[in-house]
């Protein structure tokens, strides 16, 4: 009997690859706080998850949207430096937090294999 892997990793294995663009995202964010006119990029994880829940597919064409400061800068630079530390942050536990999941799945799935 075959064992259809992308049916038993779930969404974890795409939750894990849409987080590492999310911190490719905050990273180009948080280099660009000091350039004028840079816009603050990010992505909805939540709403691209529920996505690739509701289509079964996976799809590497996410919308990237900007977002709208707190406060205005005079230089028109978006990026607020503590915000987007804090969401690169949260960005990075929830990232171990996927790959924790992934890395149990991987391992009830060995364990199956090998019988135990």
């Amino acid at each position: 009997m075959a064992i259809n892997l992308e049916s038993a990793l779930g969404l974890h294995a795409q939750g894990l690859d849409l987080r590492v663009e999310r911190t490719k995202i905050l990273a180009a964010n948080l280099a660009n706080v000091e350039t004028p006119g840079y816009l603050a990029r990010d992505i909805d994880f939540a709403k691209v998850m529920q996505g690739y829940q509701a289509s079964g597919e996976v799809r590497r064409d996410y919308t990237q949207g900007y977002r709208v400061p707190q406060q205005i800068s005079a230089d028109g630079n978006t990026v607020e430096l503590e915000q987007e530390q804090a969401r690169f942050a949260a960005n990075s536990m929830d990232f171990q937090t996927s790959l924790t999941f992934l890395n149990m799945k991987i391992n009830g799935i060995r364990t199956a294999i090998e019988g135990q």
